[in-house]
């Protein structure tokens, strides 16, 4: 028996993502959607990587971590929306063996790097309002740097483990995935043998990391409001509610998703439904976090504002500088 799975495994050069089934008009248009939506994606996320990086107000620990945030909504979006868009203008629909699984390790690496992210800025807040006179001897340059080396590396160690399990799998099969991204679950359901062991291995550790850190965050964020609400000042408060509410709103719409979809039984679920949830946390959320981030943060809009707007002024003066030399240039040969 292990010598015929073994020899199935790899019989299945490729897959089929069927995405979203539509008339070619309709592929057009999820073409049009989906590339505009993964460019005011990088446009957002990238205006504040500049920001944090151009201005020096903004290097803090909170506005350090936020920026290493953003970039890595672009690297986890990137893994899935441009081929993604690509495929509806495509006949074959198709992906190889190795692309679909390269697909598969980054998306939920990057995924699961977020997690460890907003489980950071999180820590961070709660050192900053609940312990802050001890908060610059804690939270110091080489803290920082590692927990951003964590949140960075951790990811791709841990999800290493699922996805070999899952491509050791045999393929022998019908190779038609309906889904528009290589989702683990689909996967595992075409497989030749129903390998109960990988499943339990996976959803435990769906379970245990998504609950892990999403309690985590809680019990953070509870201790923040209790160091809130005893706070004298009411202008305190107001400060201190408006620098974690950005934050709450990421993590509701990141965890709120993905729980949903893996925490849950994910193979009860109907296909179609999984293809929106997963359309939710994969797009849309990216999409709106640089909208949140720059809207509820004050300090942060104000920096946009100042650095894209000197960039616009220099731009402006480039031109009008150019094009009275240009001018200038043609009134001398005149002459």
């Amino acid at each position: 028996m292990n010598v015929s799975s073994r020899e199935t495994t790899h019989t299945v050069s490729h897959f089929i993502l069927l995405r979203f089934p539509s008339h070619p008009q309709m592929q057009l248009l999820y073409f049009g959607l989906f590339s505009v939506a993964y460019t005011l994606t990088l446009m957002g996320n990238t205006a504040i990587v500049c920001a944090v990086r151009w201005d020096r107000r903004l290097h803090t620990p909170m506005y350090i971590l936020l920026g290493n945030f953003s970039l890595l909504e672009i690297c986890y979006v990137t893994t899935t929306v441009p081929n993604m868009s690509a495929n509806f203008l495509s006949t074959s629909k198709s992906i190889s063996f190795v692309s679909c699984f390269a697909q598969f390790y980054f998306f939920f690496s990057f995924g699961c790097d977020e997690g460890f992210y907003l489980c950071i800025m999180a820590f961070d807040r709660y050192l900053a309002i609940c312990r802050p006179l001890h908060y610059p001897r804690i939270m110091t340059k080489q803290l920082c740097t590692g927990l951003i080396v964590f949140g960075w590396s951790c990811g791709f160690i841990l999800f290493l483990t699922p996805v070999v399990l899952i491509s050791q799998l045999p393929y022998c099969g019908p190779n038609v995935i309906n889904h528009f991204m290589c989702d683990p679950v689909p996967l595992m359901m075409l497989s030749c043998s129903e390998d109960t062991t990988t499943q339990f291995i996976y959803s435990t550790f769906n379970t245990i990391f998504m609950t892990g850190t999403f309690l985590f965050i809680l019990c953070s964020y509870a201790l923040v409001i209790l160091a809130v609400l005893r706070m004298p000042s009411a202008a305190s408060k107001c400060k201190a509610f408006s620098t974690c509410a950005s934050h709450l709103a990421v993590v509701i719409l990141f965890f709120g998703s993905v729980m949903v979809m893996y925490v849950s039984p994910g193979s009860e679920h109907p296909v179609e439904m999984q293809k929106l949830v997963t359309l939710f946390y994969s797009v849309v959320t990216p999409l709106c976090n640089p909208l949140i981030y720059s809207l509820w943060n004050k300090e942060m809009k104000a920096v946009l504002k100042k650095v894209f707007g000197s960039e616009i002024s220099v731009h402006k003066t480039l031109i009008r500088s150019h094009s009275e030399s240009s001018t200038n240039t043609t009134y001398l040969n005149k002459i």
